[in-house]
């Protein structure tokens, strides 16, 4: 595949699937930065309280994603970016591509998935309670 120009400079299309696969990349790390602000986000709260607003939300969406066996809607537009490049993608969701070969290499399950959705509600539960009780053992009557 010959990308340059008469010239010996890059063709537009060479720049086009450039494009494509650093924004597919951009988007892998926004999405690992959110799968991070899901699970560990209410940690942030210590420190600048207003973030729970939107943390919460954020929660609620990776928890329900995961509870009902979903995939997540950054995942398919990354896919097509990769195949807009000339990459061939890959098959099933974010998750199941970049991180559970690493924690689970046989592959995600929905059982699995399931048990994710309740561990980061779980992890959550414990920051969010710490954090109330921090709160709320300051005031002393």
């Amino acid at each position: 595949m010959e990308y340059l120009d008469i010239w010996g400079f890059p063709s537009e299309s060479m720049n086009q699937y450039w494009f494509q696969s650093l924004a597919a990349d951009a988007l892998v790390v926004a999405h690992l930065a959110f799968i991070l602000f899901v699970v560990a986000g209410g940690l942030l709260a210590f420190r600048w309280p207003k973030v729970i607003w939107l943390h919460l939300p954020a929660l609620l969406w990776g928890v329900f994603i995961e509870l009902n066996n979903w995939v997540c809607p950054l995942t398919p537009i990354e896919q097509e970016l990769r195949r807009m490049a000339g990459d061939g993608g890959y098959q099933g969701g974010f998750i199941d591509h970049y991180l559970v070969p690493v924690i689970y290499p046989s592959g995600l399950t929905p059982e699995t998935q399931f048990a994710l959705g309740l561990a980061v509600l779980s992890i959550n539960g414990l920051i969010y309670g710490w954090w109330i009780k921090t709160k709320l053992g300051g005031r002393e009557s």
